[in-house]
């Protein structure tokens, strides 16, 4: 049976080649690749990599590589269609029907595709026109220039009724084709059709493979709405597309991010600003199937909305939406815009340092729920109690258990942090009264104050007893320890994949040890902190030098390996008490 290459995609879209490997493969990050042992083959050092942006596999010792479906056919010994019956149902995707209908379908879609490429280019020229005048003036007036229009293909659609149509029918397009299209409307009461898009800017919108799908139109007059999307057709679902993803999907292969914005104006003004990858949702809010897609470019894309009331509240929907989709390494951060402005206006009045500030900026999902949830005065038990019962609330949205679990722990810590014992407790009220609300000018609006509940690392400052000290002090014990003794690395991965660790920076450190815990016999201290970047490298380098100081002696660099490992999972184990006694008394 042939598939269409719709149907294909669809799958593809929806199984990630990683996620199919993984099942056979234990897959380990490496920058935009995974890596892991070849199954094809017997070897004791990892050549088979997992490109996720491309959707293949490939071996360098025995030259195995293939899509996601030869994988499948490959380990399991089946047929091509049998593969994509299996692919499909992990998918959710039902199987097409086996009838004639379906090359009929594929020549049906082709026609579609063509017509609204033929109409791209038809826009385009009619901005170049005469009659695209007011169009060009509206466009220079937003600093977009004749390279960014061809860039991002921007045309214009006449104003008169019928000029789109009377052109392609002329060109031996049928009316049924167009309508399909959706780029003419059949009035109900029988009327004669006329243009879907009249003096309006136009904006292509693309698929994943760069294949225009649909439009969006900007008035220049004072029709309603301002903007204006094609209808739902065969080829455009709005709630699975993102405005400038085929584009924004190579670009995020070296950003390492997506962002995630407004409008096209604004995917435009971040592109001018040097962030090429972004994207937009078309008029809705962002759905589970642009939550995905998002995943697939970025583990943590960036939310970067209006910075008003509106664009706050767009955050919260956004974060409370991506709740029950949340799976280990995979998340949201946030950007504050100043208040009243967008990436297009910052960008537009010469302010894009400010949009790369606030990129640079973004804070985590948890610390937008957390900062929502703890907006007034707590200064009573029941107030307190009902926080407790929000939070509650939020953490059983999370349907994966692993995630749900460090979500537990992550608030049982801040709830323990902001209403600390009663010899503090006046001063915490006090900090913690009204300062999480994302409102207002300035400052406060644009970086979300709020009360500074990670404890940061303090470099001059010895760690002290970590065994019978805080959960702080234990916790830079616990990495020290590894940064010191790679070696222990491979022996105790597991527990460090789930140590719940409220400094932030120590767990950026954690995250890294991961990442290079399979070359950790082969390295020693130095040869480690090499190996690690960026806010990794620096807090290991910290620690390495206060470890000299600690009181705890199995963490500094003349420990027997052995016993390192012992103590380790001693300090390991009360910690894991400590924080069981946290969840139990808040959660």
């Amino acid at each position: 049976m042939a598939f269409s290459e719709a149907f294909l995609d669809e799958i593809r879209a929806r199984v990630p080649i990683a996620q199919v490997v993984g099942k056979k493969v234990k897959l380990t990050k490496r920058g935009r690749e995974y890596t892991g042992l070849c199954p094809f083959h017997h070897e004791k050092s990892p050549s088979f990599t997992v490109n996720e942006d491309k959707g293949f596999y490939h071996c360098f010792g025995c030259q195995a590589h293939g899509s996601l479906f030869d994988f499948v056919m490959k380990t399991e010994g089946l047929e091509f269609p049998e593969a994509v019956e299996r692919l499909a149902a992990d998918a959710g995707v039902a199987m097409p029907a086996r009838t004639p209908r379906d090359a009929e379908d594929r020549d049906e879609r082709a026609d579609l595709y063509k017509a609204l490429q033929a109409a791209a280019d038809w826009f385009a020229d009619q901005l170049r026109q005469r009659g695209g005048a007011e169009a060009r003036t509206y466009l220079e007036s937003r600093k977009l220039g004749a390279a960014v229009v061809t860039q991002f293909k921007i045309g214009y659609a006449p104003e008169a009724r019928t000029s789109l149509k009377d052109t392609f029918v002329g060109r031996g397009m049928s009316e049924k084709l167009l309508l399909d299209a959706g780029l003419i409307i059949k009035p109900e009461d029988g009327r004669d059709t006329y243009d879907r898009f009249r003096d309006r800017v136009m904006f292509p919108i693309t698929d994943s493979r760069g294949r225009t799908v649909a439009f969006g139109g900007r008035t220049l007059g004072d029709a309603k709405p301002k903007y204006l999307n094609s209808p739902e057709t065969t080829l455009f679902h709005k709630g699975t597309l993102l405005y400038n993803l085929a584009a924004a999907r190579a670009a995020a292969r070296d950003a390492g991010t997506v962002v995630l914005c407004e409008g096209y104006t604004d995917v435009i003004a971040l592109t001018l600003a040097g962030y090429p990858a972004a994207v937009a949702p078309l008029g809705t809010a962002v759905s589970d199937r642009q939550l995905e897609e998002l995943w697939r470019m970025a583990p943590e894309p960036i939310v970067c909305l209006d910075g008003d009331s509106a664009g706050w509240q767009a955050a919260v929907r956004a974060a409370r939406h991506a709740l029950p989709l949340l799976k280990p390494g995979h998340s949201l951060r946030f950007a504050a815009l100043p208040a009243g402005e967008d990436p297009d206006s910052l960008v537009r009045a010469g302010r894009g340092a400010e949009v790369k500030a606030a990129l640079e900026a973004a804070i985590p999902l948890s610390d937008v729920l957390w900062r929502t949830a703890a907006t007034g005065d707590f200064s009573t038990p029941e107030r307190r109690a009902g926080l407790q019962s929000d939070l509650k609330e939020l953490v059983r949205e999370i349907a994966h258990p692993v995630v749900r679990e460090y979500y537990k722990r992550h608030f049982s810590m801040q709830l323990q942090a902001a209403f600390p014992p009663a010899t503090r407790a006046a001063e915490a009220r006090r900090e913690f009264r009204g300062d999480f609300r994302g409102e207002g000018r300035g400052e406060g609006r644009r970086g979300f104050r709020a009360v500074a509940l990670r404890p940061k690392l303090s470099s001059g400052k010895a760690l002290g007893a970590g065994s019978g000290g805080s959960p702080r002090q234990r916790e830079r014990v616990l990495m020290a320890a590894l940064v010191n003794h790679p070696g222990l690395l491979k022996t105790i991965e597991d527990e460090l994949g789930h140590i719940g660790l409220a400094d932030s920076e120590l767990d950026t450190l954690r995250q890294g040890l991961l990442d290079i815990a399979p070359l950790g016999e082969s390295l020693d201290s130095a040869g480690l902190r090499a190996q690690l970047t960026g806010t990794a490298r620096t807090v290991a380098d910290r620690l390495a030098q206060e470890s000299l100081s600690m009181v705890e002696k199995f963490v500094r660099p003349e420990a027997l390996l052995a016993d390192v490992e012992e103590q380790w999972r001693d300090v390991l184990a009360q910690h894991q008490r400590a924080a069981g006694e946290i969840e139990h008394h808040w959660f």
